[in-house]
């Protein structure tokens, strides 16, 4: 037995702990001299949002809320607007809806540039090729200067987040690294794009002022409606061109690990980009053992035994409390353990597509999956590993920001992009979506007009949770049960399957 540690785990968004416990691999059959037995996945701080929101008024919930997270805050603040319309007994405008779409969609594209790029795609791209390089690119050049440095000086250069790395088995091809880490420099000017289409609705990203339940406080321009068009076209192209043929160049390098990192069998999706007020782009859904069932908000319970809170246990949101408990005996994560029907389940890009499979939702993005995987002779239930998730992910991609071109085109001008409404003195509403990494729900009680309880629910703690109070593992250390490694002292395989995940810490300990 082998214990590995990593601690923490980098290139996510905040701090988180993988422990696995190791035996020795007896299957001649493979290299690998490991087996992972068990894991468990530790988030390392805590925030306390809900806390900080209780007292406060109503309004002010979609700005806090934006702040759990830097990467994926308007799919918080679209959360909260939609709790508190439930509240209020109101609806979006259709220029609401349709904003709130556009710049969610602008962070949705920003977020799969980061993952892929910027965090995940290092674990797989030899970056010691740059020192090979004798092209004339001047930003390729300089990141050779930087790895240059960093080898001399054994360090982490403060500009160049390379090295040092685990060694193993990367991509041996010196002109794909090259194209690879190419396309990494140019998706920090993608990302800045994305971000710029979100300001013109917006006004600013990543924590945008527009948005308040029943649409947005900006009013639509026929000049805005262009110039989110002229950057949309800009990242389609992108997406196209550079992104989806990365990723998929990816898969056909690397297709045993869509064997590996398999989660359970039980995907959650509550639905996202509204159409109307009562059907969105993608469809909500559960599949829990190839067996789709509809999506209910009154099915998902928060457990705490091995949490470092004190808070009652299995407690539907709405009756969720947050109690930090630091010393608490046997707890190992600030992380919650959510369960939908006591079950851990699986949220991600990944479990979005399979429930539009089972659906038989949103054809064209299904059939580009069926496409690509069977060009590495792969089939849908493949979309459950590591390589699975990427995959699903820029296969989305592409479908939304092509979607966002026609809500563009149902903008009007003559139309408003919110609507008045009063604030109660007490109300009750939840507001349940999918954000880049996975189901996010926001529960909000209000009692003499001021907040008197606020719950969330969000991707990472779906994924990352710790144990629940019957024992059951969550996603992440499911997906680490049974994965080969072929050196404990450098467990890139490790890291592979949980960044595929796309943790946020953050949003998780909020």
């Amino acid at each position: 037995m082998t214990i590995v540690k990593i601690d923490p785990l980098t290139r996510i968004e905040g701090h988180l702990k993988i422990e696995t416990v190791m035996d020795t691999n007896t299957d001649s059959k493979f290299k690998e001299k490991f087996r992972v037995r068990e894991a468990r996945s530790t988030g390392l701080m805590f925030r306390g949002v809900e806390v900080l929101l209780q007292g406060r008024d109503p309004m002010d919930a979609q700005h806090i809320v934006q702040r759990i997270c830097g990467v994926c805050p308007i799919a918080h603040g679209i959360a909260s607007c939609m709790a508190q319309e439930v509240a209020y007994r109101t609806e979006a405008t259709a220029n609401g809806r349709l904003i709130q779409n556009l710049i969610l969609v602008s962070d949705y594209i920003h977020s799969c540039f980061t993952h892929f790029y910027l965090l995940a795609a290092l674990d797989f791209v030899n970056v010691k090729a740059i020192l090979e390089y004798k092209g004339n690119d001047p930003k390729i050049s300089g990141l050779k200067q930087w790895a240059q440095q960093e080898l001399k000086d054994n360090r982490i250069s403060p500009v160049a987040p390379f090295l040092p790395r685990y060694e193993g088995d990367y991509i041996e091809n010196v002109d794909v690294n090259i194209s690879l880490l190419a396309h990494y420099v140019q998706a920090f000017d993608m990302r800045a794009l994305a971000y710029k289409m979100g300001c013109v609705f917006g006004g600013k990203m990543p924590h945008t002022m527009s948005l308040l339940p029943t649409g947005a406080n900006v009013n639509v321009r026929v000049d805005d409606i262009l110039s989110a068009k002229t950057k949309l076209e800009e990242l389609i192209t992108f997406i196209n061109q550079v992104y989806l043929p990365d990723v998929a160049l990816l898969a056909k390098s690397y297709p045993q690990y869509f064997k590996i990192g398999k989660g359970p069998e039980a995907f959650l999706c509550a639905g996202v980009f509204r159409e109307s007020n009562y059907d969105m782009y993608i469809k909500p859904g559960v599949v829990i053992n190839g067996a789709l069932e509809e999506f209910n908000q009154e099915m998902i319970t928060e457990d705490v035994r091995f949490s470092y809170y004190s808070s009652r246990s299995k407690m539907h949101p709405f009756e969720s409390e947050t109690k930090a408990d630091p010393y608490k005996q046997g707890a190992y994560s600030w992380l919650k353990a959510p369960r939908y029907k006591r079950k851990a389940m699986q949220v991600g890009p990944a479990a979005r597509l399979l429930v539009q499979y089972a659906r038989k939702n949103n054809h064209e993005m299904c059939q580009l999956s069926d496409k690509l995987l069977e060009e590495i002779g792969g089939k849908p239930g493949d979309l459950n590993s590591a390589m699975g998730r990427h995959l699903a992910r820029a296969v989305e991609c592409k479908f939304i920001a092509e979607r966002a071109m026609q809500w563009l085109d149902q903008l009007n001008p003559k139309e408003p992009s919110a609507k008045d409404f009063d604030l109660p003195e007490t109300g009750i509403g939840y507001g349940c979506l999918e954000a880049p990494r996975g189901t996010l729900g926001h529960w909000l009680k209000i009692k003499n007009y001021v907040i008197e309880n606020y719950q969330c629910v969000v991707p990472t703690t779906w994924n990352c949770s710790p144990r629940d109070d019957d024992g059951q593992p969550s996603a992440v250390e499911q997906s680490l049960e049974g994965t080969l490694v072929a050196d404990a002292e450098n467990p890139i395989e490790v890291g592979r399957v949980v960044r595929s995940f796309d943790p946020c810490i953050a949003c998780s300990v909020h």
